[in-house]
């Protein structure tokens, strides 16, 4: 062999060598407690990128040295190291001094920066929950720009309007899985253990992709604080007092009503496993005469380490409440707003409990495995029963995979189960099966993110055909439903971000709204078995500016242009029906009916039933709508000098119409002059503003919806010589300037463990009501004290 090929042959034998038995071996923690920090990103200079595994560490065959590794986390400082040579060494990451990043996990299904995020997002801080004395996550998401509460409803950017409490067009997560209730479709926003969330995301838009019927609308969803080497130990009481409002006609009264809350929560993680554990106890007198609430919480999660198999994390949450709480529905007249009419308080005792076992896996390859899955009950009872009305249970199962392909792109997939069954002297006895695959496939070229995802969905109710059956092509048909959704991101540079999405959602009838007979106080509902599943679509384009003042305060601004469309839309529109069916009944009026339906009606009139046993609201596809407008929002957090500065604040202009060219249903409107949709505003803003300086903070926040425009008819009428919400239209006359709301709040922290806050809700006692009937509470007074080790 000439000299030349043994160069060679060295050369070739020397590198194969080096690449199959060179290696680095790392370990990445947390420089303040040494945990691991588990998805840590390296990147070689060669361009070779990977993650630590759930442990933290990684290993490294290098092709040659010396190669530089770059070490980077959510949330800490980046750094970097030239190896030379084959070692094992420990790296510890320093927390950023100021987060400008905000990592959320709702979009994709797995972690991103929130400037990345393709679609509009709200994070809601639990500094804002705790020093605002929220009691329940309904009030709590209130306070986040394009997003409304109405009496147990959330609307984004009026995709909702009142339907009752039955059924919802946004989802509601907590860790990931939904939490609607399985009978009425509902959040069940009190039970929600919202003190034991390290944030609260929002995502605005039709999002059924990865979650399936309910996020028509968006998502609100909660992740659970996770537990750390330190025990964390909180405690908070707080006590509060309603005023009296300006209009003394609505004091009913002799001794101010009361309201108080208590809540504690514990923490901790160990070498193999960790724990959390909460309890929350409300009670409130009530504001108005009967509507008392009292409930207890206790929920905590626990999570286990294998030692034989490092690379896999298991647990278990559950969540346990019992409520008992006076409903109320329908004021006595404007008068007496604070008082029921006769016989409508709705007293009822309820249990909900949920139970989530889970998985973790990270495989040889780097790809993170995730098996999730619920129990879920919801009981509905009387003054005596917790399950007197409805006993509803929820089994769920989702299995997803995590892939990074190549240097730039991830994938998300996965296939999901749920199946419900009901009891019910309300709506029944039904059984329902819903399945879906999904995917969702996430690409980086350089600065710009292409985004783009599909979902199957199955829904089938008792035997009856597939809710989800999708025709096409006039004589063909599948018995699943598909929705997609694409989007893009493009980071004009470092603190400039632009966006864009198109999504498709699909959200099939709750139980209830198909099947509830009922009636209260004059407002009767009835049945509709064949009510159909609503379709939409919304689209935005949006930019986000990030902004900052010195090293440690900074903000993002973010403006956005988007439209929602909605086909079969429910609503509970107003009619004459048939009280055994729910069919429609053609009614001529003064005790007539048409022709075709005179047979029927008089087999009703034998029966011992009326006119008024046949008037009322009925779930029906009556809707097509379209809601397009405008939104600017400005978050922000940090400390200009020696002042700790917090805000969240939001415009939201929306123009909600209608697009039912049915003349018979527009006469359902109060103002049939206006196409606007029933139930929703033209303008919203909201404030919250808070600043710190040293011990002491002080922080304001604002809500102001426009006018609601249209409402149901009805309302304002008198049918049949009966007044459902009597002297609503003279109340609506008067009220008809929107709602302007102002709270403030003062606070003290001692030794950084003691905390006392004092809080004014409805600091100038605005009288304003969040749907027709329902007058708000009076200015009230809180007083809270925290305490954190």
């Amino acid at each position: 062999m000439n000299f030349p090929i043994k160069i060679v042959c060295t050369l070739f034998f020397s590198l194969s060598y080096l690449s199959v038995f060179s290696q680095i071996k790392g370990s990445i923690r947390d420089a303040k407690n040494g945990d691991p920090i588990p998805g840590a990103r390296i990147s070689l200079s060669s361009g070779e990128k990977l993650a630590t595994n759930i442990t933290g560490e990684f290993l490294l065959r290098p092709t040659k040295y010396p190669v530089q590794l770059i070490i980077s986390s959510f949330g800490y400082e980046s750094d970097s190291l030239w190896i030379t040579k084959d070692t094992t060494f420990v790296k510890s990451l320093f927390v950023e001094s100021i987060q400008i990043k905000t990592v959320v996990v709702t979009a994709g299904r797995r972690s991103q920066e929130i400037e990345e995020v393709p679609i509009s997002m709200e994070i809601l801080r639990p500094e804002l929950i705790n020093n605002k004395g929220l009691s329940n996550l309904e009030q709590a998401v209130d306070q986040s720009p394009g997003v409304y509460a109405m009496d147990g409803q959330v609307s984004i950017r009026g995709g909702g309007g009142y339907a009752y409490g039955a059924g919802s067009r946004v989802m509601l997560l907590w860790n990931g899985v939904p939490m609607l209730s399985p009978d009425i479709g509902d959040a069940k926003w009190n039970a929600v253990p919202m003190e034991q969330a390290s944030q609260i995301e929002i995502l605005k838009g039709a999002s059924s992709v990865l979650y399936g019927s309910g996020a028509l609308n968006g998502i609100i969803a909660l992740t659970e604080r996770e537990p750390t080497p330190d025990l964390h130990l909180s405690a908070k009481v707080q006590s509060g007092v309603y005023g009296d409002p300006r209009r003394k006609s609505l004091i009913w009264w002799k001794k101010n009503p009361t309201f108080h809350m208590a809540d504690v929560y514990a923490g901790k993680s160990f070498k193999k496993f960790g724990f959390t554990q909460g309890a929350n106890f409300y009670n409130d007198y009530g504001y108005r005469m009967g509507e008392d609430e009292m409930r207890f919480r206790l929920n905590g999660s626990l999570y286990f380490k294998s030692k034989k198999y490092p690379n896999m994390k298991s647990g278990v949450g559950y969540n346990y409440q019992y409520q008992d709480i006076g409903a109320f529905i329908l004021w006595k007249n404007d008068s007496l707003c604070y008082q029921a009419k006769d016989g409508t308080i709705n007293e009822q005792k309820a249990i909900r409990l949920s139970v989530d076992p889970y998985l973790k896996v990270f495989d040889k390859y780097s790809n993170k495995h995730f098996l999730r899955a619920r129990y879920y009950l919801v009981t509905t009872g009387n003054n005596v029963d917790y399950k007197d009305a409805s006993f509803a249970q929820m089994y769920y199962l989702d299995y997803q995979i995590q892939k990074k392909i190549g240097l730039g792109t991830n994938l998300s997939a996965g296939v999901t189960n749920n199946t419900s069954t009901v009891k019910s002297w309300v709506f029944g006895n039904h059984f329902s099966q819903n399945m879906a695959a999904y995917g969702q496939v996430e690409s980086r070229f350089k600065k710009l993110d292409i985004s783009a995802g599909m979902r199957l969905e199955y829904y089938q109710l008792d035997n009856n055909r597939p809710d989800s059956r999708f025709e096409y092509l006039d004589s063909l048909y599948m018995p699943v439903y598909p929705v997609f959704r694409t989007g893009i991101h493009y980071e004009v540079n470092k603190f400039s971000h632009l966006r864009a999405s198109l999504g498709q959602g699909v959200r099939f009838p709750s139980i209830a709204e198909r099947f509830v007979s009922t009636s209260v106080g004059g407002l009767v509902i009835f049945k509709n078995p064949s009510l159909q599943p609503e379709k939409g679509w919304a689209g935005e384009v949006g930019w986000k500016q990030i902004v900052a003042i010195g090293e440690n305060w900074k903000g993002y601004i973010d403006a956005a242009a988007f439209i929602n469309e909605y086909s079969n839309m429910t609503e509970f529109t107003f009619g004459v029906y048939n009280p055994l069916t729910g069919d429609n009944l053609n009614w001529l009026g003064a005790g007539v009916a048409s022709p075709e339906d005179s047979a029927i009606w008089n087999g009703l009139v034998a029966q011992g039933l009326t006119i008024n046993n046949c008037i009322g609201f009925k779930a029906t596809n009556a809707e097509k709508a379209r809601i397009a407008g405008l939104e600017l929002s400005f978050n922000s957090q940090g400390k200009i000098g020696d002042v700790e500065l917090t805000s969240l604040i939001g415009y939201t202009y929306m123009n909600p119409i209608s697009l039912n060219p049915d003349s018979t249903y527009k006469a359902t409107f109060s103002d049939s002059s206006t196409n606007m949709l029933k139930y929703r505003f033209r303008h919203m803003a909201k404030l919250d503003v808070q600043a710190g300086y040293r011990n002491f903070f002080v922080g304001i926040s604002t809500r102001f919806n426009s006018h609601m425009v249209n409402i149901d008819k009805v309302f304002e009428e008198s049918i049949a010589g009966n007044e459902i919400l009597e002297g609503l239209r003279e109340y609506r006359e008067k009220y008809n300037k929107g709602a302007l709301v102002f709270d403030a709040r003062f606070g003290y922290t001692y030794k950084k463990q003691y905390k006392v806050n004092f809080i004014v809700n409805n600091l100038f006692n605005a009288e304003y009501t969040s749907r027709p009937g329902d007058v708000q509470p009076p200015r009230n007074f809180l007083i809270q004290f925290q305490y954190t080790l």
